[in-house]
């Protein structure tokens, strides 16, 4: 016989919840770091340096099962690399609160004219960046496989970037079929649809197949996405930080760069407005003013550093540790909440069944409660 019944309602804050992990992935629990500097595909012809990745680990971490970041840098696919100053003060800070973090190259426009003229050059510029980060991704998982030398949650694995790598970052999290690109020819005449399905589909040709580039979450510094109906319910959450006078990603939808032959690209306040429609778990943090620059001096500029603070905010009640809350008395007769949504620990609608799932409140309070059937 199937019962279905709650065994666990727990009540939970930011502080209570901040306290379940040991001071772990909140305070930064470690001074030093390590970089190891390693290339991610199997594959003879990406042995080059837009398939390097830098990881960070926590000097004298013996935890195995730690979450990890893999971090995106900008360059409006002209330029930049993995050693960005933003990139390299993310990958520490995360890392000094015990993460695994891993900052990465990718492949750059090949011809910078064609770039800004076709669409379809655009198209298959951010596609080739998705088809990297999935094979580092993939690269983990792989290692976890081989012994887990990162001692990585295969699990527990966020992408995040700035600018450009936003774009990467959110566009991998939210295509899942090639279809959702357009059919149009690229100025070869080959579609981009094509084009696509010739370098390996969704999961590209760079490597490491045979293991999943899944991720649990989204973190979008400045960046933006094509079109937003591709974010659905069954997503993953996002956190965004964006000035909302930026000149280079819109805040909310407008070509790229400010060049009109550029792709239309929808800023953080759309994929907000798009999340908050149907309901897919998010938040938005706002510089008031701000244009394209507040991350670019990384730790040296005081937004940087609250946009660091609001996302481990975000994705630590994601962690598994997090996941073990104070009880409270939902019987009392003033108790007077109305439930507005129930989600998986993804932010996810359905999927609730057999799994942890959360409970929203109109009051603003939210419920964990484990399902078992």
């Amino acid at each position: 016989m199937k019962i279905k019944l709650l065994v666990i309602i727990l009540v939970f804050s930011n502080n209570l919840i901040f306290s379940q992990c040991n001071g772990r992935y909140v305070d930064e629990i470690f001074s030093s770091v390590t970089k190891t500097t390693v290339n991610y595909s199997d594959q003879m012809q990406y042995q080059d340096s837009f398939h390097e990745m830098d990881i960070y680990t926590p000097v004298g971490d013996t935890v195995k099962n730690r979450p990890l970041i893999i971090f995106i840098h900008g360059g409006s696919y002209l330029g930049g690399s993995k050693t960005e100053i933003d990139c390299i003060d993310f990958c520490e800070h995360f890392a000094k609160k015990g993460y695994v973090t891993a900052s990465v190259n990718y492949r750059l426009s090949a011809n910078q004219l064609n770039f800004i003229l076709y669409e379809e050059e655009q198209y298959l510029t951010v596609w080739n960046s998705v088809a990297d980060v999935k094979a580092a991704i993939r690269y983990f998982r792989k290692d976890y496989s081989n012994g887990n030398n990162y001692g990585i949650d295969q699990n527990t694995i966020f992408i995040g970037g700035s600018s450009a790598g936003a774009v990467t970052a959110v566009h991998l999290a939210y295509i899942n079929n090639v279809t959702d690109l357009p059919n149009t020819s690229s100025p070869n005449g080959t579609s981009i649809q094509t084009l696509v399905n010739n370098s390996g589909g969704l999961e590209g040709d760079v490597g490491n197949s045979g293991f999943s580039s899944e991720i649990s979450a989204v973190i979008n510094f400045s960046g933006a996405i094509n079109t937003t109906n591709w974010i659905d319910i069954q997503e993953q959450p996002i956190v965004s930080i964006h000035g909302n006078a930026d000149q280079t990603i819109d805040f909310n939808c407008a070509p790229g760069l400010g060049v009109p032959t550029v792709l239309n690209l929808c800023g953080s306040n759309e994929i907000h407005n798009q999340a908050n429609n149907i309901g897919l778990l998010n938040d938005l943090l706002v510089f008031d003013g701000g244009d394209h620059d507040w991350f670019q001096s990384g730790n040296a500029d005081s937004r940087f550093v609250q946009a660091l603070n609001f996302v481990r905010s975000f994705i630590y009640p994601l962690l598994p540790c997090s996941q073990i809350t104070s009880s409270s008395n939902l019987k009392s007769s003033n108790y007077k909440k109305k439930l507005v949504q129930k989600t998986n620990m993804l932010g996810q609608k359905n999927g609730c069944s057999n799994t942890m799932a959360l409970f929203y409140y109109n009051d603003g309070t939210v419920e964990k409660r484990i399902l078992v059937n």
